[in-house]
C-alpha cells in the first residue's frame, strides 16, 4: 500500500509538468488502478486488459452480482460505459503504434513547445464543399467530423474517447504544421447538445491543453444543455460548470467558430468571447440567442398562442431580427462572420497572430474547479 501511495504521489507532482500516458496491456486491479486514474490518457487493448477497483470474485462475494472480468473492467466497458479509458484497441502492436502517434503531438513537458511538422497543405487552402455542409433545415444533423477534416492539416485527425459521450469531439490535430487541440459539438448525436458526460470529457481535455501550451480551436454548433430529471438529479449544473472552469481558466490561444446554433448557457460555455475567446468567428447563417426563435415566440408572445398565423409572423421577425451572427457581432461578441470555405485560412492566421499570447492570472495556491 505504501508503495501504490508513493506512486500516486508522483503522479501528481508530473500533472501539467510533462504528459502521462498509461497504456494498460493486462490487469490492473486494486488500489494501482489509480496511477493510471491520474495520468493524463489511458490506452486498452480488447481482450487481454482489464482495470477494475474490486474483481468479479469481491463483487459477487459482496453485492451477489455475476459479472465477468471483460463486462465489469475491459476495454469496451472503459471505452464506451465508464469514459476512464481513451481508446480500445486490437491487440498490443496497434495500441503501440497509436502510442506514438499521439505521441507526436506532445511537447516533452510544460516548458518546451509542441513538435511542428511541416506540411504541404497550403494555410490558404479553400474548400467550397464546405458552403453547404450545414443545411437549411435547422433541424437536420451533419457531421462535424467534416469539418475538421476538411479544416486541419491533411485531414488528420487523431481523435480521443471516440466511443464515449460522442456529442462532443476531441482530439489532436495540426494547423500550418503547429499541434492544436480541437473541441467541436457533434449534431449527429442528442442534436449536440451539451450533457453531463460530454461536458466532463471536454473539460478534462481542455485543461489538458492548457497545461501545456497546445491551442484550443473550438466548433460550436449547441442548442443547450441536456433537459430532464436525469441530467438535473446527476448535477448537470456542477458538471457543466467544469467545462465553463475549464475554458475560462485557459490561457492558451482560443479560436472559436460558429457554425450554426449557439444557444442560451452553452453559447458562453464553449470558449465565448465572455470567457476570453480571442478570435470568434461566426458562419453567415449562425444563430447567436437565448434560444430557438420557435420556443422564444411562444414564451414572448403566450397570449398570442391560440391564433397559429400571428404566431408564425412572430417566429418569423424574432428569426430576421436575432437568428443571425449581426447582432452579436455589433456588439463585439463575434470578431468576424466568415465565408465556410475559408475557415482553415482564418484559423492558420489567427494562430500566427496569438503565437506569443500571454495572459497571467491572478496568483493563488490553486482554483477549486466545481469537482
Amino acid at each position: 500500500m505504501g508503495g501504490y501511495a508513493e506512486v500516486f504521489q508522483r503522479n501528481a507532482m508530473a500533472s501539467g509538468v510533462i504528459p502521462q500516458i498509461s497504456m494498460i496491456m493486462g490487469p490492473s486491479a486494486g488500489g494501482a488502478v489509480y496511477s493510471p486514474a491520474m495520468t493524463d490518457f489511458i490506452f486498452m487493448v480488447k481482450d487481454s486488459s482489464y482495470m477494475f477497483v474490486t474483481g468479479p470474485e469481491v463483487v459477487k462475494t459482496v453485492t451477489h452480482e455475476e459479472v465477468t472480468a471483460e463486462e465489469l473492467g475491459g476495454a469496451l466497458t472503459h471505452t464506451t460505459k465508464s469514459g476512464v479509458a481513451d481508446m480500445a484497441f486490437e491487440n498490443d502492436v496497434e495500441a503501440l503504434l497509436m502510442l506514438r502517434r499521439l505521441y507526436n503531438y506532445l511537447p516533452l513537458n510544460n516548458r518546451e513547445k509542441s513538435p511542428v511538422r511541416a506540411s504541404g497543405d497550403p494555410t490558404d487552402r479553400q474548400d467550397p464543399s464546405l458552403d453547404t455542409l450545414v443545411p437549411i433545415n435547422a433541424n437536420q444533423a451533419y457531421d462535424m467530423k467534416e469539418l475538421i477534416m476538411k479544416t486541419v492539416d491533411d485531414g488528420d485527425f487523431f481523435e480521443l474517447q471516440p466511443d464515449y459521450a460522442k456529442n462532443i469531439l476531441i482530439g489532436f490535430a495540426r494547423m500550418a504544421g503547429q499541434t492544436v487541440g480541437i473541441v467541436a459539438n457533434q449534431p449527429l448525436v442528442l442534436a449536440g447538445c451539451l450533457d453531463i458526460k460530454s461536458s466532463i470529457k471536454a473539460a478534462r481535455f481542455v485543461r489538458f491543453c492548457d497545461a501545456f501550451s497546445i491551442p484550443v480551436i473550438t466548433f460550436v454548433d449547441v442548442p443547450g444543455f441536456m433537459p430532464g430529471t436525469s441530467q438535473e438529479y446527476g448535477g448537470i449544473i456542477k458538471h457543466g460548470a467544469k467545462l465553463l472552469y475549464a475554458y475560462a481558466e485557459c490561457t492558451v490561444p482560443k479560436i472559436t467558430v460558429i457554425t450554426r446554433k449557439a444557444y442560451g448557457g452553452a453559447y458562453d460555455v464553449m470558449a465565448s468571447k465572455h470567457l476570453r475567446g480571442d478570435v470568434n468567428f461566426a458562419w453567415p447563417n449562425a444563430e447567436i440567442a437565448v434560444m430557438g426563435a420557435k420556443g422564444a415566440v411562444e414564451i414572448i408572445f403566450r397570449e398570442d398562442k391560440n391564433d397559429p398565423v400571428k404566431l408564425a409572423a412572430r417566429e418569423a421577425e424574432y428569426k430576421d431580427r436575432f437568428a443571425n451572427p449581426f447582432v452579436a457581432g455589433a456588439r463585439g461578441f463575434i470578431d468576424d462572420v466568415i465565408q465556410p470555405h475559408e475557415t482553415r485560412k482564418r484559423i492558420c492566421r489567427s494562430l500566427v497572430m496569438l503565437k506569443d499570447k500571454k495572459v497571467e492570472n491572478p496568483w493563488r495556491k490553486h482554483g477549486n474547479i466545481p469537482l
